[in-house]
């Protein structure tokens, strides 16, 4: 959509979009099918600053600003779900994590070889019986000597099985109420008892690496105590707020993506020997889903801005978030729709990115929790 972005802000959707449309439109598809991480777009993706978005350029990243990660995260996702996960989440989670609440030492060993795309970073909190009920964990993480040992399985992790290392949220004091007694560590790919347990099978984001985490009697130094103990899950809320306008805008990328795919279908498709888009019930679609995707993409740089200008975003956040990933889904199936029996094949990408969206309203949060975190602030006053 039309927006007054400055001018640094255009030129990065230009390139982003370029270097979507060259090194990944000829291959989304077959990835997709493979149901295989694309190892070999890696070093590209880093070459270009895209693992290193909002990593400060002293230890090697981009230094860039929220609204430059959501225009990322959007124009990559209008070709491929699946990529705009692994950026979305690699920048978001695993190196936010360590960016928002690291010290220098955590800093300087993990976040220049994470924008060199040497490692990709993967983020734990959800398990197997906690889902939303987040802080509902049962991964305990016990002192012993100078170090702890985890223990424990997590769920749904996004890079769980690629990742060099990953953020793990573990309890550390159950004598506290659930929220209170929370600690995040940094696990290093390798130390013994940590492993990818299971690869999962998806309906959408096939080609995004998901797995099922398992900790038994993990031993990390103190030294991988990734911010205060007890202290993680109050962290951990901060990087979901930046993390839902990345899935905003990932979903904003996989409608936008899908109504462009009707508009060239509607106009060259000929039914009862004209158009299909000079039919009113197809205008109407496209009218219908260019308006609310338009109207998502103000929800999500409005909480972009302020998250840039240094303001309180976490309602404007889950507003975003909750707009935008429901907006995409009709988007996406209106779309689809418009493409008729065409759509329901897998000669066209308009059903991927319906699969595709249905994650962002699920992934990190679903649609429920954000209107439960709207209405806490709305009735905080």
């Amino acid at each position: 959509m039309d927006f007054d972005f400055a001018e640094h802000h255009t030129l990065l959707r230009q390139s982003v979009r370029d270097f979507a449309r060259a090194e990944v439109a000829p291959h989304a598809k077959k990835w997709d099918e493979q149901e295989r991480f694309p190892k070999e777009l890696v070093p590209k993706l880093a070459e270009i600053g895209l693992l290193g978005i909002r990593i400060p350029e002293e230890y090697g990243g981009s230094g860039m600003d929220t609204t430059s990660y959501a225009i990322c995260v959007e124009e990559i996702a209008k070709i491929d779900g699946s990529l705009a996960l692994t950026v979305a989440s690699h920048n978001g989670l695993g190196t936010g994590h360590i960016l928002s609440f690291g010290n220098e030492a955590q800093k300087k060993r993990y976040l220049p070889k994470a924008a060199r795309g040497e490692w990709l970073a993967a983020w734990a909190l959800t398990e197997p019986g906690s889902g939303s009920d987040s802080a509902a964990m049962s991964t305990t993480a016990k002192r012993s000597g100078d170090g702890w040992v985890i223990n424990g399985t997590k769920m749904f992790i996004t890079q769980g099985g690629v990742g060099s290392f990953c953020v793990v949220l573990a309890r550390t004091n159950p004598d506290v109420p659930k929220q209170k007694g929370i600690t995040a560590f940094i696990v290093d790919h390798g130390t013994p008892g940590f492993s990818a347990s299971k690869h999962l099978q998806k309906l959408g984001c096939r080609s995004s690496d998901t797995a099922e985490l398992t900790l038994e009697n993990v031993r990390v130094e103190d030294a991988q105590r990734l911010g205060e103990v007890d202290h993680g899950f109050t962290d951990t809320m901060k990087i979901l707020d930046r993390g839902r306008i990345s899935i905003a805008a990932m979903a904003l990328g996989l409608g936008y993506g899908a109504l462009d795919m009707a508009l060239t279908y509607a106009k060259d498709r000929k039914q009862f020997g004209k158009a299909i888009s000079e039919f009113q019930a197809i205008q109407w679609m496209l009218a219908d889903c260019k308006t609310e995707l338009d109207a998502a993409s103000l929800l999500t740089y409005r909480a972009a801005w302020l998250a840039d200008e240094g303001r309180p975003y976490s309602r404007e956040a889950s507003m975003a978030k909750l707009f935008a990933s429901e907006a995409s889904t009709r988007a996406c199936n209106k779309s689809l729709q418009i493409h008729g029996g065409y759509g329901y094949t897998r000669e066209f990408a308009v059903e991927r990115h319906l699969r595709d969206a249905k994650i962002c309203e699920i992934g990190e949060g679903t649609s429920e929790v954000q209107r439960m975190v709207i209405a806490k602030h709305l009735l905080m006053g």
